[in-house]
């Protein structure tokens, strides 16, 4: 059956006619992006106000986060401290931005070193295979017998404490995870025919990986990123919370969600209010953001996510 178009259909509006009307091609397409994917847009500004606030930290925060307001202490939210203060007398609001400043930075370092180590050596295990794929597979199970924060805590007693110390004992809880799905997307690429034909042709196996291998695997890259880095400020936060890892001046999430338990009767709302940032950015930005803008499945929708692998 062909339907005929008549002049009560209007034709589709196009990248071109958008630019003949004055509205940008980038314009056009963040519209269309969100029209279609409002959940992925929603994402993506919680996101941007929460790096913003971290950020822009001295210009948001209302307060010296470490300032003690004597006259009041353990403040209930109100108008002067939204938050509230703590036993100290100190702004909670205040606090929590310059701890999510300290958080962000090392879940962003720690997921990106170990998703691009963990993602180039899954690259060369498959692409390679034989021995080398079969003792690598079994250093990466080794490493994912051991529970993250078990694994976590025996970098951190071995190298000490320390920012570099924390992102290396987290990017290391990430590494296995980079390296079994990026072997399984590299397993599938490497049988595709312009592969054997770029081999064909006399192009090096590091060639082959760089220029037509590892661009294929970009998307599943983003998801696990952004899947890991919530989960990398939950690891951060809970090693924090058992007092090992970083101790900045300001204090860092899992420090304020320590501190909170001593509130939890004197000031219920102030210390529940210490613990939201830790599971906002998991939750509602970083995983549905990640899918959404990749179109590439999650990896608890793959199944790559197990029950062990969560924190909490």
């Amino acid at each position: 059956m062909v339907q005929h178009l008549t002049d009560r259909q209007p034709p589709l509006l196009t990248a071109t006619d958008a630019g003949l009307l004055g509205l940008p091609r980038v314009g056009h397409a963040l519209a269309t992006f969100s029209h279609r994917y409002p959940i992925g847009v929603g994402a993506a500004l919680v996101l941007c106000m929460i790096a913003l606030l971290a950020i822009l930290a001295p210009l948001v925060a209302p307060y010296d986060p470490n300032f003690q307001h004597f006259t009041e202490l353990q403040q209930a939210p109100s108008a002067t401290y939204w938050l509230g203060t703590d036993y100290e007398g100190r702004d909670v609001l205040s606090r929590l931005i310059y701890g999510g400043r300290v958080s962000l930075t090392v879940a962003v370092l720690s997921v990106l070193l170990g998703t691009v180590v963990g993602s180039a050596w899954g690259v060369a295990s498959a692409y390679l295979g034989g021995t080398v794929d079969l003792l690598s597979q079994r250093v990466v199970e080794v490493l994912m017998s051991f529970p993250t924060l078990v694994l976590a805590m025996v970098f951190l007693v071995a190298l000490g404490g320390g920012i570099w110390t924390v992102i290396i004992a987290i990017a290391v809880t990430r590494l296995p995870f980079g390296v079994r799905v990026i072997r399984s997307v590299t397993l599938a690429i490497k049988e595709l025919t312009y592969v054997d034909a770029a081999r064909a042709v006399g192009a090096s196996d590091l060639r082959i990986m760089a220029r037509h291998i590892v661009p294929q695997c970009i998307p599943a890259f983003l998801v696990l990123a952004t899947a890991h880095l919530g989960t990398a400020i939950v690891i951060e936060a809970t090693l924090g919370f058992l007092g090992i890892g970083i101790y900045p001046t300001h204090g860092q999430l899992g420090q304020h969600v320590r501190r909170g338990r001593r509130q939890h009767l004197q000031a219920p709302l102030v210390a529940g209010g210490v613990s939201w940032p830790v599971h906002l950015p998991d939750g509602v930005g970083l995983q549905p953001a990640g899918r959404r803008f990749t179109g590439y499945p999650g990896p608890q929708d793959a199944g790559l996510v197990t029950l062990g692998e969560q924190v909490e």
